[in-house]
């Protein structure tokens, strides 16, 4: 495979499994906090979430470059600030949802 190509994957497969990382920790941390079994949500996640970051890496430095692997966590990090303000966003939209159902209610 061309060189520069491999690096264009090794960037994309750092924001996908960066993405899964983050966004599965949100959506843990979201559902864990109300669940009855938190313990169960929190390590489940994070043993699912490790074995997609690990397998993600084993592919990418399969060719033996330390290179593309430096290019892969740095699509992970771009990954992480993604999803933050991806998941801010969400929230915001919910509270607002949530504030305009309590006050439908309540008007004079």
């Amino acid at each position: 495979m061309n060189e520069k190509l491999f690096m264009i994957v090794s960037l994309l497969t750092g924001v996908v499994i960066g993405s899964v990382f983050f966004g599965g920790l949100w959506f843990t941390v979201k559902k864990g906090m109300t669940s009855k079994i938190p313990a169960l949500w929190f390590l489940g996640s994070f043993v699912f979430r490790m074995g997609i970051v690990l397998l993600g890496y084993y592919l990418i430095l399969q060719n033996g470059s330390w290179l593309n692997g430096l290019i892969c966590l740095t699509g992970f990090i771009v990954a992480r600030f993604i999803v933050i303000r991806q998941t801010r966003i969400f929230d915001a939209k919910a509270t607002i949802v949530k504030e305009e159902r309590k006050g439908v209610g309540h008007e004079a």
